[in-house]
């Protein structure tokens, strides 16, 4: 009777002991493989025009801000746009002044999980400022910007100004090697960039054209304009390139082990795997228990 009651508990003791054994070896190899990379998302923006332009009124008796920006639109979202006029309040006795009109005027911006891009696209526009109704600040043919981020490659930006260019009711001619200035007596003056690019590892951006304008009309002090003007611009961040795996390699100097080679020193020759030390484990638990149990059992006849 004592004997049965001795053994039952140490077969229990054995039993459970195997089974922790055994069961530690999943978990923890579960363990090992549960950390996850993550990567940074692409952005990508694109404008067809943005002002910040200060408009005084009556000898700077009353500040205008000119802040106005036409199909702006930014993306992890993909999104497109294509309004064709620009709009502003305040500076024409009480009605809707046109800063811009186009014939095209279009913004586009996608990211993917690889890729990152904008685009603009402007033809035939003619830009105004108070002061000026009747006389563009600049009128335009075709002008295009573009940018490019994919991952794990270099950025690429581009930009053009296509057909004629007139400024203030001069036709002009622009250069990428420097600023054109454009100055007309009673009138004002501007000055203009060309395309202006600039890329980074993992950034582009491209402006079309960028204008830096002074008006004053007859210097009369009835409508003063001076600020900056962005035809055209978009830009991109690429995303995260993925991580590269590296190679496994035997430090030793030897030949580099399949995949699924087992890690630990001599298991290939004896036919063992990763689960090998769990299982030997657990058999040495069961041994040390059982061990125990035949010792009492022993005791309990005595």
């Amino acid at each position: 009777m004592n004997g049965k009651n001795f053994r039952m508990p140490a077969r229990r003791l054995a039993t459970v002991a195997t089974a922790t054994a055994l069961a530690a070896g999943p978990a923890a190899l579960a363990g090992a493989g549960s950390a996850h990379a993550t990567g940074d998302e692409g952005r990508a923006s694109a404008v067809v025009l943005r002002t910040g332009l200060d408009v005084s009124l009556l000898n700077k008796t009353v500040n205008v801000p000119l802040a106005v920006s036409l199909n702006e639109v930014q993306a992890p979202q993909s999104a497109e746009k294509t309004a064709l006029t620009a709009e502003l309040n305040g500076v024409n006795n009480g009605q809707a002044f046109s800063v811009l009109n186009a014939e095209v005027a279009s913004a586009k911006a996608d990211v993917t999980a690889t890729k990152a891009e904008a685009s603009t696209h402007l033809a035939h526009a003619r830009l105004h400022v108070p002061g000026l109704p009747l006389l563009s600040v600049v009128e335009l043919g075709t002008v295009r910007s573009e940018a490019v981020c994919e991952a794990g490659k270099p950025p690429v930006a581009r930009s053009n100004v296509l057909g004629d260019v007139t400024v203030l009711g001069k036709k002009v001619t622009l250069s990428a090697g420097g600023p054109t200035e454009v100055k007309v007596p009673g009138v004002g003056e501007v000055r203009l960039d060309l395309s202006k690019r600039e890329t980074t590892s993992r950034t582009a951006a491209a402006t079309a054209l960028e204008l830096t304008v002074s008006v004053n009309p007859l210097k009369l002090n009835v409508a003063e304009v001076e600020g900056t003007l962005t035809l055209a611009k978009a830009t991109c961040e690429a995303p995260a390139a993925p991580a590269a795996t590296a190679p496994s390699e035997d430090p030793a100097g030897g030949d580099v082990k399949p995949q699924g080679a087992p890690a630990e020193a001599g298991l290939a020759e004896t036919g063992g795997n990763s689960m090998t030390p769990y299982i030997a484990g657990g058999a040495i638990a069961l041994m040390v228990a059982g061990g125990g149990a035949v010792a009492v059992a022993r005791r309990g006849r005595n």
